[in-house]
This record gives C-alpha cells, structure tokens and sequence, in this order.
C-alpha cells in the first residue's frame, strides 16, 4: 500500500511539476540524497451512545467550561438532559513528507472529519453530508524541519503550522502557526518556542504571542524535565473586537518518565500565575489566576498482565471570588465583583482533555480518540478549567493481553471536588429560598470495560463501556425555588472504533 501511494504521488507530482521535480537537486551540505515522498493516515468510523454526558463540544452537553449547568433555563429542563444520544463520525488524517535527507524535510497534513453522519448542513467538519462534496477537508499542519549546518551541535529548527505538545495529555495541546528550535547537548535536550496565537491589527498591540522553554536531560532510564511558557495575550478572550481586555499568563511545570524496577512511572506538576485585566475601564478589578496540578502514573507490567494506578489532584476555584467565566466585571455567586480564580487552569484551545484518554465517562477515552466525555473542556478563546481543574481522582485499573490479538482493560475510579463554597459541575443550592451554593465533596465511582482487537495488521476494532455512579456535586438547582434541586440520571457510555491505518 505504501508502495502504491508514492508511486502515484512521484507520478501526480512529476506530472504537475515536472520542470520543478526535474530541477531538484540533492541537498549540498551533509551529503544528503535526492527528494523522497512518504504518505502516511488513517482512516476510522466510530459510534458513540451514551447519557448525560457530551460529544466534543462542551456545549453540547449539561455542564460547561467552568462547571456552571446548561440544563434548565427559566426552571425547564433543556436537552439533552436525562436524553440517550446516538450517532456516528469518521475522520481521516493523511500526511505527506517530502524528504531531502536528514537536514531538511517538509510535512503537510489533511484531517477530513464528519461529526455525526448525516450533517444537515455543508460547513466544516461535515464530509458526512448527503451526497457529500463538502468543504470537508482541512489542513492540520504545515511545516517544514531544518537541521542548521556549521554549527558544534546539532539544532533542528521547524516553521509553520506544528503541533505545540507540552505534556500533551497534562498541559498544552495545541496546533498554530509558529517556530520551535531544538538544541541537543548530550544527555539534555533544550527547546524554544515561538507561536503566534491571534495577530489581531498589524498595526496595533492587539496579538497573542506565546513563548516556552523546556529542558530535559535523560539519566540511565529516567528523563526528567522543567517547562515554562509566557502567553502575551494582549486581546482576550481570543478575537474580541474592540479589545477590551489583556491576559498576560505563566505556566511553569515538572515532569519525569522513568522506570524503577519492574515498575514504570510517570509524573508531572504544574502551576499557573497571572491575571486577566480590562484595560478599557481601569475601575474594574483585576482577575488573579493562581492554580496548580499534581497526577502521578504507576504502571506494574506482569507476564501478559499490566497493573496500574494513577491520580491527580488540582486545585479548585473559590465560587464566592471567582464568577462563571472567571473574567473581570463579572459577579460571584455572592453578587461581587470577581477576583481570584484558585482552580489549576490551561492555556486557550488545548485540546488536553480529549487527549487524556483516561476514562469512559467521566474523561475522555482513546477508544473514540477522546470525542466525548464529561470533563472534555475544550475552549479556543478562554483560559479554562481543562480536564483537572476544580477536581481529585484516583485511579486502579488492570488489562489483559490475552492473545496477540486481543486486549481487555479493566478500570475503576472515584472522583472528588475541589471547589469551595459551590461545585465544579454541580449548581445545587440550598438555605432560604436556595439563596447560596451547596458545596459538595462527590463527583462519584466511575467502573469500565475497555476491549481491544487488532483483526488486520493495519485494522484494530474497539469498544468501550462505562458507568458513572454520580454524587451530589453533580445535582443542578432547577432555577425554580419550589422544585429546588434535580439529581440527573447516572451518566453512561458505550463507544466503538474501527480503524484503518497505514
């Protein structure tokens, strides 16, 4: 198959360019071979079923980015609530390398998507609308890598459209335009980012830029690593116009990978510092973000067995200093202007929760590449709570290799609130006429059943289901002061994937 694509790309491109092609030469400096094509993608179709949670968009389901209800609006209940939701979805990735040696190389990948079959109208993500032909495909990346010569040490630099994974499934997960150059001084590796988030006016300080640095150094069998990245967000959230506010944010963290024994772990820190100001109305006070995030993995591999542990726990927001956006102007629950956010917070658009992959119901899952699940925050132009923020979970969870084609994983977990003087998810009031927030400490167990079966070499078939006992920090208040509160159905989910890939 491989074969097949790059005889047909060489073709097409020979065919198309055929003076640039037959102009190429190989690359002087290194001694480097003449241009080499690869192609690599996948192709899936999935489908979800599941109750009280939500597919992707936070939006789409009863609880948002930060934990306040969608579910009733003038006291009725709104769907989906209580609702079962069916559907399917595909998505494709097709990549291309255009290779001139080690030194230089270019990469170019479409992402086709359509969430759910069937869309109803011919707009982005939307491949599965009735007689196709939409505009469906997408460009995920664009780039180019550089190995710089005439220099001591080796230093790759990458420009363009790139992924900016930093601990992808703990702290940033974004794709965007931007530079990132890697410095390899034995046993450390040095990296520096660029990326230019929003550029807003060419003329006017109106941009996000974004700066990081992270450093790691490998020891025998453990890496261990520090990060730090500035956002300048100079226009926030993302895209206001006119620009009413700025957001200058730290994110510093740790990490290590390592393997003690015949255990393997995995670690990592994190901490926010910063602030959101209006910088139209200087009378309105600042919003102070403070917020950290601590998650270890333990991983026992026995024979065909794996056993395993993991939790993190993250600090939650204050609900009578911090508001539902958490932006300046803003009031608390308590009618004040809002102050403080003490949750561990992400940076805008990354896309961390679906990439943590760690759960059924609750967190995302890989067996649907992270397309649903409560605690899926993804908000493009707004710091937000992420997948940990405002939460403590605790993990143990133990899988089977029965043959070499098949895998089964069991898991059980219990989710705990962080938040004070209100929920996380949850907007149960309570006192006189419901007038304050209830504080619970109960999200609730969480128990799957994950199956893994590779048919093909290049075809593996999945399917996953899970069950949410929910506490009481996951009760709504009705917005009603006679009915009170409302305790949804317990959340559940069951997903399946049959993936192509080569």
């Amino acid at each position: 198959m491989k074969k097949f694509i790059s005889i047909f790309l060489t073709s097409f491109l020979i065919l198309a360019f055929g003076a640039i092609v037959y102009a190429q030469q190989p690359a002087k400096f290194g001694g480097s071979p003449g241009l080499e094509f690869k192609a690599t993608g996948w192709i899936d179709a999935q489908t979800l079923l599941f109750k009280n949670v939500t597919a992707g968009n936070p939006a789409s389901g009863i609880y948002n980015n930060w934990g306040v209800a969608n579910s009733f609006a003038g006291g009725q209940p709104v769907d989906p609530l209580d609702k079962t939701v069916s559907f399917w979805e595909t998505r494709g990735r097709l990549t291309f390398n255009a290779l001139m040696g080690k030194e230089l190389s270019g990469t170019v990948t479409f992402e086709m998507d359509t969430s759910p079959w069937g869309n109803n109208d011919g707009t982005r993500n939307s491949l599965g609308f009735w007689t196709t032909d939409r505009a469906a495909v997408e460009i995920k990346h664009l780039f180019f890598d550089v190995g710089l010569p005439v220099v001591p040490v080796p230093i790759t630099v990458r420009i363009g459209a790139q992924g900016f994974y930093q601990r992808a499934n703990f702290f940033q997960n974004n794709d965007g335009m931007g530079i990132t150059t890697s410095i390899k001084l034995d046993p450390a590796t040095i990296k520096l980012v660029y990326a230019k988030a929003v550029e807003g006016q060419n003329w006017s300080a109106d941009d996000v830029d974004v700066y990081g640095l992270d450093i790691n150094a490998k020891v025998k069998n453990w890496t261990f690593g520090g990060y730090g990245f500035y956002y300048n967000m100079n226009n926030y959230p993302f895209y206001q116009v006119p620009q009413t506010m700025q957001a200058p944010m730290w994110w510093l963290g740790a990490y290590f990978d390592g393997k003690l024994g015949p255990v393997n772990l995995n670690f990592d820190f994190g901490y926010d510092y910063g602030k959101v100001e209006n910088v139209v109305n200087a009378a309105v006070p600042d919003v102070d973000y403070r917020g950290w995030c601590a998650m270890l993995k333990i991983d026992f591999p026995f024979d065909k067995f794996n056993f395993g542990a993991m939790g993190a726990y993250a600090t939650g927001a204050d609900k009578e200093d911090t508001s539902a956006s958490g932006l300046p102007g803003t009031l608390t629950s308590t009618g004040v202007a809002s102050t403080k956010v003490k949750s561990f917070v992400v940076p805008p658009g990354t896309e961390v929760a679906p990439a943590f992959g760690e759960g059924m119901v609750f967190f995302s899952t890989f067996v649907d590449r992270g397309d649903h699940g409560i605690n899926v925050n993804l908000n493009q132009g707004q710091i937000n709570r992420g997948h940990l923020g405002g939460i403590w979970w605790a993990k143990l969870y133990a899988s089977l290799k029965a043959t070499p084609w098949y895998k089964v994983t069991l898991q059980g977990f219990y989710i705990g609130d962080t938040t004070k003087n209100g929920n996380t998810f949850g907007t149960a009031r309570e006192g006189t006429n419901y007038s304050t927030l209830r504080d619970d400490s109960g999200i609730g167990w969480e128990l799957d059943l994950i199956n893994e079966i590779q048919i093909y070499k290049n075809l593996k078939f999945m399917v996953g289901g899970g069950y949410l006992w929910a506490g009481k920090a996951m009760d709504l208040y009705t917005n009603n002061t006679t009915a009170g509160n409302y305790s949804p159905d317990n959340p559940w989910a069951i997903t399946t994937n049959i993936t192509y890939n080569w």
